[in-house]
């Protein structure tokens, strides 16, 4: 598999099912047995074939599948004297996407399909947007002790313990990522269930230094959504070509004003005249094109220009909004540092008070904070980052499959890589 094939959904071929007439339910069958293709929405195999052309005792019936399906695919529709023919993609048809599964990689999934269906020109944002979210986790629940947590109970999750968290195992590398990114936010400040000198601080200590990891965390947001502008800008090309991607709000457009605003914003600091002006011409430029694209939608001049100040004033708040990096690290900091106070205060007279004060505190701040660490990471990976990278939603891939209890269903291979059915054997 090539670089640019691994950064896109599987591709797709488009092809006809063709059987003798007589034999289309069986042949069908097999198709639903392999659960690799999708018959254009067809929920079953009544319903396929109603919709079957039939020409001089043959029957057709049009469909997606991966393309390295289809030899494999073949050799299994013989069987019932089923046929699979290679078509042309059709001009202006999009076909449905279906985000890569295998390993490690299908863990991440979830977190894209959740805010809907990357579009089948688009880039695969799953292993960015995973990093990302595990960057931001981490930021948010710097604490060595409360990491190493977080790595058992992926540790659980992935052993398959206890049973009733059996359906969450797929999320195990999820969960462990998210803890190695808090170990390690936990060592640069200092901080291994709260400020209690077990580790050193290597960089900074929340509590002492708010302004420097406000700093950071607008950095690191400023990072992010360059990142997002650029999968925007190659999306946008792909989806249509370079007019879209020049004109967007999430294209090149948006991004030259975002880059611009943010290096006249330096130049701006750091008293450079130069700087100042290079980056006010790059966002008048990138909002000129905003401006253009506005136009040439209609809705005239005043509209354009509205819509034109509001991305300019998103931008700004988009950026101000991983301010919550910091106010929610400081926060997770405050709450270890006041667990270990009310620890030492009590160890001198009850100890085995403090014991409990610690452990309940410990417990108490590892859930409600790794709940609001989780939900805020999410929220600013939707609207800020998926809101740049996404402007249209795909057509999921919905393979035509034969109705069995789910642990005997089949599964499409490259989604999720398992076992000995049907389907996985296909690919083999």
């Amino acid at each position: 598999m090539s670089w640019r094939e691994a950064l896109a959904p599987v591709r797709m071929r488009r092809i006809a099912v063709a059987a003798p007439q007589d034999a289309l339910g069986d042949v069908l069958a097999l198709v639903a047995d392999a659960g690799c293709v999708d018959l254009d929405g067809a929920a079953g195999i009544e319903e396929c074939a109603d919709h079957a052309v039939i020409r001089d005792g043959v029957a057709v019936v049009a469909g997606w599948t991966p393309a390295q399906a289809v030899d494999a695919l073949s050799l299994t529709l013989a069987t019932a004297g089923g046929a699979v023919v290679p078509l042309p993609h059709p001009p202006g048809a999009e076909a449905p996407s279906l985000l890569r599964g295998q390993g490690l990689r299908g863990s991440v999934n979830p977190l894209v399909e959740t805010y809907g269906t990357v579009p089948y020109a688009d880039v695969d944002p799953a292993p960015p947007a995973a990093l990302a979210y595990v960057l931001m986790f981490g930021m948010m629940f710097g604490d060595a002790g409360h990491g190493l947590m977080l790595l058992a109970v992926a540790a659980m999750l992935h052993a398959g313990w206890p049973a009733r968290l059996t359906r969450f195992r797929g999320a195990w590398p999820f969960v462990a990522g998210a803890g190695l990114a808090s170990i390690l936010f936990g060592l640069l400040y200092g901080e291994f269930f709260g400020p209690t000198g077990l580790v050193p601080v290597l960089w900074l200590d929340p509590m002492s230094h708010p302004a420097s990891l406000l700093l950071l965390a607008l950095s690191v947001g400023a990072l992010l959504l360059g990142g997002a502008y650029l999968l925007g800008g190659v999306n946008r090309w792909r989806e249509g070509g370079l007019p879209l991607a020049l004109y967007s709000p999430a294209g090149i457009a948006g991004g030259a004003t975002f880059i611009g605003m943010g290096v006249a914003a330096g130049g701006w600091y750091l008293a450079e005249t130069w700087l100042t002006a290079a980056g006010l011409v790059t966002a008048v430029t990138g909002l000129g094109l905003i401006l253009t694209g506005f136009l040439a939608e209609g809705g005239g001049l005043t509209q354009a220009v509205i819509r034109s100040a509001d991305v300019v004033i998103r931008i700004g708040a988009n950026v101000a909004s991983f301010a919550r990096l910091a106010a929610f690290g400081l926060t997770h900091a405050a709450i270890g540092w006041i667990v270990w106070k009310a620890t030492l205060g009590l160890w001198p007279t009850a100890p085995a008070f403090a014991a409990l004060v610690f452990t309940a505190g410990t417990l108490l701040a590892f859930a409600l904070e790794a709940l609001v660490a989780a939900v805020q990471a999410l929220r600013l990976e939707y609207y800020e980052l998926f809101s740049r990278i996404f402007q249209a939603e795909g057509r999921p891939f919905r393979p035509l499959r034969i109705p069995l209890p789910a642990k005997e269903a089949p599964r499409c291979p490259f989604r999720h890589g398992e076992g000995s059915s049907p389907s996985a054997r296909l690919s083999s």
